[in-house]
């Protein structure tokens, strides 16, 4: 344990350690949902490293993770090693150099996986129901009541809550159309459509 510390806390695994505890800050403010794991998305360019893909905030984490482990590898390494007829302090150096290198390599080959887990398009929204046509699942629709199933792009379906502004005869079973989402109340706007007006005329 002592031997861990004194690594932790030498050149120069001390520059890896600082950065490790801003990381470990930075996520347990993601865990309490003080930040969003995607806050410097905007700030920096990770396609130029070739971690594009994920967050940046994934890729420094992995980088500055990798990077504190072989650097305190190293060093550990170091001491035990007899390397007394070699400059130490150049050895350090050495492993400085090293420590990012082999962390870069290493986070670039766990970055191509993990993209998959972070697509590019943005998740489904309750703004992609507006203009699709549902089907009604309560015995009436009005102003403060009614439930109705719509299906999404992908063949998923979903029962959302609907409401109408006029008086249309709106029954379980029948067709409306979602033309509108009320983001206070939490509701779709929703009217007759196809042989539901057939019926009003």
């Amino acid at each position: 344990m002592v031997e861990f510390l004194k690594g932790a806390v030498g050149f120069p695994t001390v520059l890896f350690t600082s950065a490790l505890l801003v990381v470990i800050g930075f996520w347990l403010l993601v865990l309490v949902g003080a930040a969003g794991h995607d806050s410097f998305d905007g700030d920096v360019d990770t396609d130029a490293l070739s971690l594009g893909g994920v967050p940046v905030s994934v890729a420094v984490s992995l980088l500055i993770a990798f990077g504190w482990f072989g650097s305190l590898t190293g060093s550990v390494l170091l001491v035990r090693a007899d390397l007394s007829g070699l400059p130490f302090h150049l050895l350090r150096v050495a492993v400085l150099v090293a420590s990012p290198v082999l962390s870069w390599w290493v986070t670039r080959a766990l970055v191509r996986p993990l993209a998959k887990l972070f697509p590019d398009e943005p998740g489904p929204s309750r703004q992609d129901f507006v203009g699709m046509t549902c089907t009604i699942r309560t015995g009436r629709v009005d102003g403060v009541f009614g439930q109705a199933e719509v299906v999404a792009r992908d063949g998923s379906a979903a029962i959302v809550q609907v409401r109408q502004s006029g008086s249309d005869v709106l029954a379980s079973g029948s067709t409306g159309l979602l033309y509108a989402y009320d983001d206070a109340g939490e509701f779709f706007w929703v009217a007759p459509y196809g042989s539901e007006l057939d019926l009003r005329g």
